[in-house]
């Protein structure tokens, strides 16, 4: 990122047209909010090695299910004053605006969208599928970042710069380049805060200096509630005033759809062999081969049939009220794995094994840790109502 950001700012310096500079001046901003968020994480990570090594470790019990956000379809309504949107009076305003989408330590920035009076939404037609995953809890803010497009540009000449050492174990070449980027970052403000910290004084001149502004105009959170199969209006906080240069009369709401996708409703929790007791007689067991994916424990005769896509031999249907325990004492064929649930509307428990009771203990611990992602999957569904 601080390569990139070295190049953004020498394509920028080196823009002769006004459309060049607004596509390198974001690409500076979209690398220095990268940078901001990456030292973040590091700070993070030297964290939790310093409380590794005075002894705290993370805590055993059940951890989230981890997924995979995507958003799309951005619009943002403008209010234009009847005199200038009907009548075509006033001077035209014309701004360069884009969105920087930001969710953990993963940045993403949309298209560069010119916009004037004759416009009546901001309309984004990216679709940003985050690659990093994400706990439920995760926060994706969107930033809505406006520059005044003016007719005449002329770039800055550049003046020399003023080189200073980052101490630590970086190296004075590798320190210099990470400062620079850092305390440009920070001067931008594009990004979320990364906790109190001590810099020396900005290099003097900077390459970011260069070339348009963009500013701040307005950014909300968006979160596990507002995941909809669907369009869904969010409430803009507004961060220019109308005397501003890059100011557009914003109605206050943004659009999207913004979805996401539980890892364990896709891949395979665990598989392997079973003994399942299918009848009331307790001498009745039968092997096969399950496999636990989405809200279904499958069970199959064998792992040809799973391969082959033949029906499973027994479905066992995990929910979040679904119920599951282990025996205390040992029985003929070890400890007990006992799954209470619903089978069309009647509560039902299935009763399984294992040949050894470590993989005993491993498919009850998996089934625990489903169960509970089953509970925040219904949240995802409760905050998504299926519309006619």
């Amino acid at each position: 990122e601080v390569r990139m950001r070295e190049g953004a700012s020498k394509l920028l310096a080196a823009c002769s047209r006004r459309e060049q500079a607004l596509e390198a001046s974001k690409s500076l901003l979209t690398c220095n909010a990268r940078i901001l968020a990456l030292l973040s994480q590091l700070q993070r990570m030297r964290k939790a090695q310093i409380l590794q090594r005075v002894g705290r470790r993370p805590s055993e019990d059940l951890v989230s299910c981890m997924g995979k956000v995507a958003f799309s379809d951005l619009r943002i309504p403008l209010m234009w004053k009847d005199s200038e949107y009907f009548k075509n009076k006033g001077e035209l305003q014309r701004c360069a605006v884009f969105c920087l989408l930001q969710c953990g330590t993963e940045i993403h920035d949309t298209d560069l969208v010119m916009v004037d009076r004759t416009l009546t939404d901001i309309c984004f037609e990216d679709t940003i599928i985050f690659s990093n995953e994400v706990g439920p809890g995760f926060q994706l803010r969107v930033e809505l970042y406006s520059s005044c497009a003016v007719e005449g540009f002329s770039p800055a000449a550049l003046g020399p710069r003023r080189l200073s050492r980052l101490g630590g174990s970086l190296g004075c070449s590798s320190g210099t380049k990470i400062r620079a980027a850092f305390e440009s970052a920070t001067g931008c403000g594009s990004c979320g805060d990364v906790g109190p910290r001590r810099v020396s004084p900005p290099l003097s001149p900077d390459l970011s200096t260069l070339g348009p502004k963009y500013n701040l105009l307005a950014h909300t959170t968006l979160r596990i509630e507002h995941v909809q199969d669907s369009f869904k209006t969010h409430d803009l906080s507004l961060a220019a005033t109308e005397d501003s240069p890059f100011w557009l009369p914003l109605y206050g709401n943004m659009c999207c759809r913004l979805v996401a996708q539980p890892l364990c409703m896709i891949q395979s929790v665990i598989s392997g062999q079973l003994k399942v007791k299918l009848e009331e007689d307790l001498n009745c067991w039968q092997n096969v081969y399950g496999i636990l994916r989405g809200q279904s424990l499958l069970c199959y005769q064998n792992q040809e049939d799973l391969e082959s896509e033949d029906k499973p031999l027994l479905v066992i249907h995990i929910r979040k009220d679904t119920l599951v325990c282990v025996s205390e004492r040992d029985s003929a064929h070890g400890r007990n794995i006992y799954i209470s649930t619903q089978r069309q509307g009647e509560d039902v428990t299935y009763m399984l094994t294992t040949h050894t009771p470590e993989d005993t203990q491993r498919w009850a611990e998996a089934l625990w840790q489903h169960v509970y992602n089953m509970s925040l999957v219904k949240k995802i569904q409760d905050a998504c109502p299926r519309t006619p």
